[in-house]
Order: structure tokens, then sequence, then C-alpha cells
């Protein structure tokens, strides 16, 4: 397959993620919980569908020329040291054991679709975005990703009075791993294995 047709694949599957996260709200709400159960079964194998696309992507992308388009990282920092791919993967593994707890599980999730979105918040059509961030260690599209997380902080503590465990830890373990994973992602030890991924597919 063409890598740019891949690309369309891999936005497609995205796409679809938000899709059955939009239609698995809505069930609950409506009170259809085993609907909303058995369709989380797909959402299972589309997580895992994602993160492959995902691996496979970033060292299509960091193979090109130009590397990504539209975000502003240089080519082989693709993975970044444990980058979005790897926490959408831990944050959908702990929402399945959570099922059982309904207030864990929906955050999870929610916490899982914010790690998703990086990439596309980098390449919003606006010049903020490329500017230097405020917060030392953070680019502005990581920045911006990480305030989709104030939704989430006001709603534990206007229904619950204080942050859920899975906000509080959950939404600090995102935010460490963007400001850590590109000093990580810079080290020798870290280039060199990203020369030989992208080798791999180049």
């Amino acid at each position: 397959m063409p890598p740019e047709r891949f690309f369309v694949v891999h936005g497609t599957a995205a796409a679809a993620w938000f899709v059955l996260l939009i239609a698995q709200a809505a069930l609950v709400a409506s009170g259809n919980v085993r609907r909303h159960r058995q369709l989380g079964q797909y959402g299972v194998a589309l997580a895992v569908v994602i993160v492959v696309l995902g691996l496979y992507g970033g060292l299509l992308a960091a193979a090109r020329p130009g590397g990504f388009i539209g975000v502003p990282v240089p080519p082989l920092l693709f993975r970044r040291a444990g980058g979005g791919d790897d926490d959408v993967r831990r944050l959908r593994r702990a929402g399945r054991r959570a099922r059982s707890e309904p207030q864990s599980h929906k955050r999870y999730m929610l916490l899982a679709s914010i790690a998703m979105i990086e990439a596309a918040v980098a390449r919003w059509p606006f010049d903020f975005i490329a500017q230097p961030s405020p917060v030392p260690g953070l680019g502005t599209f990581e920045l911006v990703t990480c305030l989709f997380l104030l939704p989430l902080v006001a709603w534990d503590l206007v229904s619950r009075g204080r942050l859920h465990p899975v906000t509080l830890w959950g939404g600090l373990a995102l935010v460490a791993t963007l400001l850590l994973r590109m000093p990580l992602a810079s080290t020798q030890a870290w280039q060199g294995f990203a020369r030989w991924a992208v080798g791999l597919v180049g």
C-alpha cells in the first residue's frame, strides 16, 4: 500500500474511534448498557488496530524526506521515547480492566482519546500552534492537548468536589510523558534506535 494511502486508512481508523466514543456515551446515557458492552468488544479490536497503525505510520512518516507533514518535530523523534501510542495503549488496557467500575472506565477512555489527538492538534491551521509555548518543555500543540484535560477536571470538581483518582494520576501521567519524552528522545541511544527502526521501512 502506498504510504499516503496508508495514512488515509490510519486517519479513518482514528476517526472511527471518536465516532465509537460518542456512540458509547450515548448508549449509556439512554440506559442501553447491554448494547454498550457489546459494542465495546469492537472498540477493543479497533484500539489494537489503531495502535498498530500508529506504530507503523510513525515509521513511514519518519522515513519520508520531509518527515511529518504539519507536525513541528524532527523525523527521528517519530516515537519520542514512549509517546502517544504508548499512552493510548496503557490507558485503553487500564480502561478494559476497569469496566466493572464505570466511573474509572469512562475516565480512562477519555484520557486515551485525549492522548490520541496530539497529532491532529499539531496540524491545526492556526499560526499560534507553531509559536513557542509559554510552558518550558512543552510545544504549543502539546500544551493545547493538555488543556483538553480541563473539562474533565472541572467536571470532577463540580460533581464530586475533588478529583477522581483516574483523572488525577492519569492526567499527571499524560503531562509527565509529554514533558519527559523529548529529552529522552534526543539521547544518542534513542537516535540510534530510531535510525535502525526507520531503516526497516525506508
